[in-house]
């Protein structure tokens, strides 16, 4: 084969409970993940040597990408490879358009994709449950970035459970103007808030629940992240955000996961259309993205 380009989504947090750090500095999280139709598309061609090169969509701040060598693709390829004793090579393109810095795991989703391609390139073979164990290493998201669909996390979100969701929920996704907010500060202002926070994070029943109507407006009042106070905190500009797309008309807002990017559910297609339509005056990003989509996916393969 000459190249083979995998896709993988956006995720959103539908309910995230964050307890008291463990001994390992890690916050146990039980949370709902829910991926949405915003894509990375990751392509990797064979070659003797190793090269990433990054490609953003216009509406992605790619100032805010890291420097080359220092992206999660590199750490995902050198993962990879050690798992299988083999050199890193190819020639990867990361194609983004899911916001950077935006609390929707774009870096997780590259990690997936990255994964799930070059095992393809390099005729590995790996097993899900080695890419899996492989994901976790890269970051808590990475494994859902795999998965896809709605999925229950738990220990540091890397636990997953499938979660059957025959919904077709609709979303707008605002991406804040300004600065992305880096997730370890997030945290880090979410324990100076909650010193009495319980080991225990918030229970996910409510959403499940709610989950299971295929309403909108009971999943909407069951919408849940202990992190936004946190981030509305850092970026007191996020409060007014959420403001104007409830008033916009959308049952409920939401920062999602870090931030700063906001979720907002609508009722179906054509409202989430019209409250994009409103929120696009003032607001340099906004997206519409229906869920849940698959994860980590092979689009193309071009033979050699």
């Amino acid at each position: 084969m000459s190249a083979v380009t995998v896709r993988a989504a956006a995720k959103i947090n539908l309910h995230l409970g964050v307890g008291r750090p463990r001994p390992d500095g890690f916050h146990p999280l039980v949370t709902v993940f829910h991926a949405v139709s915003l894509y990375d598309d990751v392509t990797v061609t064979p070659a003797d040597d190793w090269q990433v090169t990054t490609h953003a969509a216009g509406h992605v701040d790619g100032a805010a990408l890291p420097d080359a060598g220092d992206n999660i693709v590199d750490r995902a390829a050198a993962a990879l490879a050690r798992h299988h004793a083999r050199p890193v090579t190819g020639r990867v393109e990361v194609h983004k358009s899911i916001p950077v810095a935006g609390g929707m795991a774009g870096g997780s989703a590259d990690a997936a994709a990255a994964l799930v391609a070059l095992d393809r390139v390099w005729d590995l073979g790996t097993s899900d449950d080695d890419l899996l164990a492989l994901a976790a290493e890269l970051g808590s998201d990475v494994p859902f970035s795999l998965v896809g669909g709605t999925a229950l996390g738990e220990g540091r979100g890397e636990l997953l459970t499938p979660v059957a969701d025959d919904g077709s929920w609709w979303w707008v996704v605002v991406r804040a103007a300004g600065d992305g907010l880096s997730t370890p500060a997030v945290y880090r202002r979410y324990d100076e808030l909650r010193p009495d926070a319980s080991p225990e994070p918030a229970p996910a029943g409510v959403p499940l629940a709610a989950l299971e109507t295929r309403d909108p407006e009971l999943l909407a009042n069951a919408l849940h992240n202990d992190l936004q106070a946190a981030a509305v905190d850092l970026r007191p500009d996020l409060a007014d955000t959420i403001a104007t797309g409830e008033a916009a008309g959308a049952l409920r807002g939401l920062v999602s996961g870090s931030g700063p990017t906001c979720v907002f559910l609508a009722r179906d297609a054509d409202h989430a259309r019209e409250v994009a339509g409103e929120l696009r005056d003032g607001h340099p990003t906004v997206l519409v993205a229906h869920g849940p989509v698959a994860g980590a996916h092979v689009v193309t393969v071009e033979a050699g």
